[in-house]
């Protein structure tokens, strides 16, 4: 049997994935993390993507949504605070596209700092979730 670490991801709504892992990918602010057992300690904030979980003894590993957050990573645990989170199965591509169209026109009409910066924020949220679909029918 493989060594593993315990991963935790929870949103504001509900506990999503709670478990072994041999390992976890991450979306970091500066790119993937990739977490094993006996990681060393470390906390740093998420953007928006997916958490990938290789569930012991599964092939296909659990996606789930994250719309950033926060993670710490102990030795033996990991845990992901999101604001929001959905599992994988759970994303809906036509509601993900919609919100892609709505921040790109957003984006045009825009004409403040903040107003363009929420916009984007919003199109990198809808573009992160489309590609965990894409992510996810890869597996399948």
């Amino acid at each position: 049997m493989a060594m593993t670490i315990h991963v935790d991801v929870v949103s504001a709504e509900q506990l999503l994935y709670s478990g072994p892992a041999e390992f976890v990918i991450l979306p970091g602010e500066a790119g993937e993390l990739g977490v094993y057992p006996r990681h060393a300690p470390l906390v740093t904030r998420l953007k928006p993507g997916s958490v990938r979980v290789k569930v012991p003894d599964r092939e296909e590993e659990e996606l789930i949504w994250v719309n950033g957050g926060l993670l710490e990573v102990q030795p033996d645990v990991v845990t992901v605070l999101s604001d929001s989170a959905v599992r994988g199965k759970d994303l809906d591509e036509a509601k993900a596209l919609e919100a892609k169209r709505a921040a790109e026109e957003a984006m045009k009409n825009r004409t403040g700092a903040m107003e363009i910066a929420k916009a984007q924020a919003e199109l990198a949220e809808a573009v992160a979730q489309l590609a965990a679909i894409q992510r996810l029918r890869k597996i399948k």
